[in-house]
């Protein structure tokens, strides 16, 4: 169906890889890959509150890669879907991996859920869908 979809929006080029986005982003870094746009959205790494610090070390390493592999200039769109992982806190996570890759990157917007997908003040959680589209300088 993505590929009827591409070709329909007449977007040639484009190749969609389902991989272990670990492995993958590493195995791109190694062959000197770059890219004009990367698109993180991972499943929930944090199911729990014991696998927070392991959730976070995990978005901060996949954003780090993802900022290596970008040209200048080049856009990031990273997601979590974490419940336990507030909005400050992956932006925290986002930046830590832009100093670690020695990259200086703006936000250039914030992305949360739709209106129809209201948050209880009692269950702040319900708020889990959280996205930063950044430019990586």
């Amino acid at each position: 169906m993505l590929r009827a979809n591409l070709a329909a929006n007449e977007q040639a080029g484009v190749e969609p890889v389902e991989a272990d986005v670990f492995k993958l982003l590493r195995q791109y870094r190694h062959e000197g890959r770059q890219f004009d746009v990367v698109i993180l959205d991972p499943p929930k790494f944090a199911h729990a509150q014991a696998q927070l610090e392991r959730a976070t070390r995990g978005y901060k390493d996949i954003n780090l890669i993802a900022m290596q592999l970008l040209r200048p200039g080049g856009v990031l769109a990273t997601f979590s879907c974490s419940g336990l992982v507030s909005a400050d806190l992956f932006q925290k996570v986002v930046f830590g991996a832009a100093l670690d890759a020695r990259r200086d990157v703006q936000i250039v917007e914030r992305l949360t859920q739709a209106p129809d997908h209201p948050v209880l003040l009692s269950f702040p959680e319900g708020e889990y869908l959280k996205g930063l589209v950044c430019r990586v300088a």
